[in-house]
This record gives structure tokens, sequence and C-alpha cells, in this order.
């Protein structure tokens, strides 16, 4: 029988509308409507059609593997120039729960330990309550968590690693296009696992860095929100905590102050590329927090602005080309591991979750070639093992 929830998901998935879906089709959106809700079933020349334009086999029409329900796309939270519609979070949502469903069967075979950022997230949540968290002491609260957060996960007197050292630490990260309005996302699965999807348009490792870290802190100061039916007062006051936890993050009070030391006008943004080569953060930023910690006065840091426009570095700054920009890794070696061992093939992998490998490698922003290498390759018995 089709299921038509899985329709309903893979169509979401791709983040098309019932109405567009249809048009690809050369349907009416009532008809998708219907298969989606069980009360007709396509014809086998449409099913052909969705089974092509979706990457996926036809098995996976008929299938009863239920994602729904592992993630809450209330408590998605974006770092976003604009607030996400219904119809993104929902794409986004079924995106995570894949992933979810994926890496779920990657740990039948290993196991990816779980890290610290779950005790980081208690710690936060327990030290806020513990605290009288209004906005007398806010700032004071954010920047404690930020510190023992940064000590925790292993920064020392850099950022140097920073994208490693968070999956070291729980984090589950990937990259996906998400356009021009979304730098990144994150939230907590139902099964506690940490998610961080970031943007994969062509952004400096600087930004990348302040992307995760403010992603970080809505993981550890925001679990469980319903974020998606804040209006824009409360929404923009969670980002600009989640931007306070990045800066404390990145730039720890002490170690900076002692690096502007060395610094003899403030208000040049060339004056600080240096200590963008140092930590690892961008020059609009460490100006920002030069402001914030009261050693820029006002005019100083209108100024600092206007330079930044006018020698172009608000699109892109000295440094840029220079520093590698870092890519998640620990789900590829993951994947690499199962593969190369033959604990199981791609081929059951694709069996498993019914999808051609197009989709597979889309889905988690692995080229293709990296598992076209192993589709050869035998699983052999037992197939269950484990590793730390």
């Amino acid at each position: 029988m089709f299921v038509g929830e899985k329709l309903a998901n893979i169509r979401s998935l791709h983040g098309y509308s019932r109405q567009e879906l249809a048009t690809k089709l050369n349907l009416t959106e009532q008809a998708i409507w219907q298969y989606e809700n069980g009360y007709v079933s396509p014809s086998l020349d449409n099913i052909n059609q969705l089974k092509n334009l979706f990457k996926v086999k036809v098995k996976y029409f008929y299938s009863k593997q239920d994602i729904n329900g592992l993630i809450n796309e209330n408590n998605i939270a974006y770092r976003s120039s604009e607030r996400s519609s219904r119809q993104r979070t929902k794409a986004e949502k079924i995106h995570l729960e894949y992933l979810e469903n994926v890496l779920t069967s990657i740990e039948e075979h290993i196991v990816y330990p779980r890290g610290i950022l779950n005790q980081l997230r208690d710690y936060a949540i327990d030290y806020k309550n513990k605290n009288s968290y209004n906005q007398n002491n806010k700032s004071v609260i954010i920047e404690h968590i930020a510190m023992y957060a940064r000590e925790k996960i292993g920064l020392t007197d850099n950022n140097d690693n920073l994208l490693f050292l968070l999956e070291k630490s729980g984090a589950f990260i990937f990259e996906k296009m998400l356009g021009s309005k979304i730098d990144a996302y994150s939230t907590w699965s139902k099964t506690e696992r940490p998610f961080i999807v970031l943007g994969n348009k062509k952004r400096s490792s600087v930004r990348r860095n302040f992307d995760l870290v403010h992603e970080l802190a809505h993981l550890l100061l925001h679990h469980q929100m319903d974020i998606a039916d804040f209006e824009k007062k409360e929404h923009d006051e969670i980002e600009a905590e989640a931007d306070l936890f990045a800066a404390n993050f990145l730039l720890p009070k002490e170690k900076f102050l002692e690096d502007l030391l060395c610094i003899n006008k403030l208000s040049n943004p060339d004056s600080y590329i240096e200590l963008k080569k140092k930590w690892k953060v961008s020059i609009a930023a460490i100006g920002h927090r030069v402001h914030d910690l009261g050693i820029m006065s006002y005019q100083q840091y209108r100024y600092f602005n206007v330079l930044l426009h006018r020698k172009g570095y608000k699109i892109k700054e000295p440094l840029d080309n220079e520093i590698p920009i870092m890519r998640p890794g620990k789900v590829r070696s993951g994947f690499q591991i199962i593969l190369e061992k033959n604990f199981t093939s791609v081929d059951n992998l694709l069996s498993y979750f019914n999808f051609e490998l197009e989709l597979l490698a889309d889905l988690l922003n692995i080229e293709m070639a990296f598992f076209e290498k192993y589709k050869g390759n035998k699983p052999i018995t037992p197939v269950s093992y484990f590793s730390s």
C-alpha cells in the first residue's frame, strides 16, 4: 500500500509545496493532497516520476519506516537575517529527522561517544536556575557559562580546531545549502543528540566560527524553548544572548584585554589583522567586542565602522582567503570506518533507506565519489560491531 506520509516527508525535504510538486508532475494540488492523505494511490507512471524526482527507490513509498517525531520543529533555532517561515522550518525538521535516522543506522555498527555537550547544557540550565537570570545580571551569567563551556570543550589561547573540538564534544555538524537568508541553525533531537547545520555558501572561516558558537549558545542556553512561536521581540532577545555568548566564548575577556595593550589605533580596522589571525574571529566582531568592553568610545566605534565600509571589509576582510575553512568530519569518518571494515555495504545502506546514492550524498553533503569507491564491497558477518 502506498504510504502518503512518505511522500509528504520527501516533498518537504526537497522544499516543495504541494502546488509546486503538482506543477512538476502536471497534476492538481488536490491530487497531491489525496496521495499524501491516503485517499488515492498514484499511478505507476506518477510513482516513477516521483522516484526519479526525489532520487528514491520505488519501495520507499511503500515502506512504513517512520521518522516523524524525532525533532520538535518549534525548538529549531536559526542564525538568520530574517525569521524562517513555517514551510521552511518544516523542511528543516524533516531534514534533521532523516539525518537522525541515518545516524541511528550507523550506530548499529559503531558507537559515537556522547561527549560533554549534554553535560554543558545541564550545567547551563542549572546555573541559570540558581542565579537570577534578568536584565541586571544576564550578561554576567552568559559570560560565566561561555567561559565554562570554552574550558570544558578544550580551547585555550586561541580558537584553533574549534569545529573539530565541537564534534569531539558531541555535536553533529552538517553543511547544507540554506540560501542567502539563513547562516545556520541548531536543535536537540528527541534522543538528546545536538545538531548544528551550517550553510555551505561561500563564507570565510572566521564567519563560520561565529556561526558555530552562536548555535552552540542556542543549544546550551535555549534548550526546549518554543522558538518558532516567539514574537519578534522575544526572538531578538535570544539572538542577542547567543551573540553575547559567542563574543565571550571566542574572545575571552582577560586574554583579549591583554592583546589590546599592543593596539595603538583602536578605530583602525587594520590594527586588528594580527588578532584576527590569532583568534580566527572577524575584524568586525573584534571591533564590536572592543566597543562592548568599553575600550573604544562610541565616536571611535562609529569611525571604525565607516572605515570597514570604505575599505570594503563588510564584504571581504584581510586573511579571509588565507585562513582555511574547516569542514565537518565526524559523520564522514563514521561511514569510512563501517565501509572500509565492511561492517555494512553501500548497497545495504541504500536498501535500508530506500534511497538512491545521490539523495544519501546530498543529505549528508558528502560527495558521491566517497561512497562510489566502496560500491563493490560486500559486508562481512556478523554485522554488529562496536567501537569507541
